[in-house]
């Protein structure tokens, strides 16, 4: 590796990083936090920000560090909930800057979102990340230059990935980074006008619908997730009740949703969700590989069932041989208990 290009990775640290930061209901949504989060720490320059939204939540973005906060002037009729249209108007924002490296969060929108950009820069993409950091000089690798992690293989492969050419694309995980507000900055918006291609335009946005959360945590934002199967026997109240005690949310296995006994959007595993939770409390599972590949990436995993023998005991870092019905009433008093005595602590 050259000086010369050494010089360029050091020189690349200091320039912006820009972050396309998620809003939903108007306010930035706990990914954009985690990613502006991890922004902070790639560069010693500004950390900046896209809005693809008209009324971005400034005071947000601020905490969270994004000094100048960038505003694409959509054309009447044209919606950036299109992939499409979303990917040319960061590309042109992006044009205007020197960012070294785009970052979004990984979910479905993002991850359709990362490849345009990409193909626009003429660079590449990596998703579902779960580390970023500027590394030393090593196999191949300039120093300063940003190493992802990822998970592959259903999370059997842990690896380091880097983008070879080009501003790097990465679409991180939720969950993946702890959000951390910084004081003093402010944040200016900028409006900037974009042109749409009639490409992009093909596809238009005829009617949506939002559909309001139920205040329960999203399976692919918890930092924990409780989790029930068979040996719920239907019953998932056990599970709610730990879950809201944990502010986690309830998933489950694919035969605990066909049977009806939980929503399909709460199935976790190959055909459902993969997810990342510092915390996975399996009840009732035994772990079968098409539930497991989904829950590999959690930081810390505790199984409770009543074989002692069952699969996910193989995985878990904490394992208790015991009827859900009997274990999770104990750990829910005990609970609420340490709850209990922190508030009157605090008083």
């Amino acid at each position: 590796m050259s000086a010369d290009t050494s010089l360029t990775q050091q020189t690349l640290a200091a320039h912006p990083v820009l972050v396309v930061a998620d809003h939903a209901g108007g306010l930035l949504t706990a990914g954009a936090t985690e990613v502006l989060t991890l922004a902070r720490s790639l560069t010693s320059g500004p950390v900046e920000a896209i809005a693809l939204v008209s009324d971005p939540d400034l005071d947000g973005l601020a905490r969270y560090g994004a000094g100048t906060v960038y505003v694409p002037d959509f054309p009447d009729g044209v919606s950036p909930s299109v992939s499409a249209v979303a990917a040319e108007a960061v590309l042109q924002v992006a044009a205007g800057t020197e960012a070294s490296a785009i970052l979004l969060v990984s979910t479905f929108a993002g991850k359709e979102l990362a490849p345009r950009l990409a193909l626009g820069l003429g660079s590449g993409a990596i998703v579902d990340a779960t580390g970023v950091h500027r590394g030393p000089a090593q196999d191949g690798a300039a120093e300063g230059e940003l190493l992802v992690s990822k998970t592959v293989l259903q999370a059997t492969w842990d690896t380091v990935c880097r983008v070879t050419s080009g501003v790097p694309v990465i679409a991180v995980k939720p969950t993946a980074v702890d959000a951390e507000p910084v004081e003093g900055i402010e944040s200016a918006l900028v409006r900037v006008p974009v042109e749409i291609s009639q490409t992009a335009r093909a596809v238009e946005v005829t009617a949506s619908r939002s559909y309001p959360r139920d205040g329960a945590v999203p399976l692919s934002e918890a930092r924990a997730v409780v989790a029930g199967g068979r040996g719920t026997e239907g019953d998932f109240s056990l599970l709610h009740e730990l879950a809201e005690l944990l502010d986690a949310a309830v998933g489950a296995t694919r035969d605990a949703t066909d049977e009806g006994w939980i929503d399909h959007a709460a199935q976790i595993g190959q055909t459902g969700a993969t997810i990342a939770p510092r915390l996975y409390l399996g009840a009732g599972i035994s772990g079968a590989i098409h539930h497991t590949a989904g829950i590999s990436a959690a930081e810390t995993i505790v199984a409770i069932n009543t074989d002692s023998e069952a699969p996910i005991f193989e995985l878990a870092d904490l394992g208790i041989v015991g009827d859900l019905h009997d274990v999770l009433p104990q750990a829910i008093a005990a609970l609420r208990e340490h709850q209990a005595a922190s508030s009157a602590g605090q008083t």
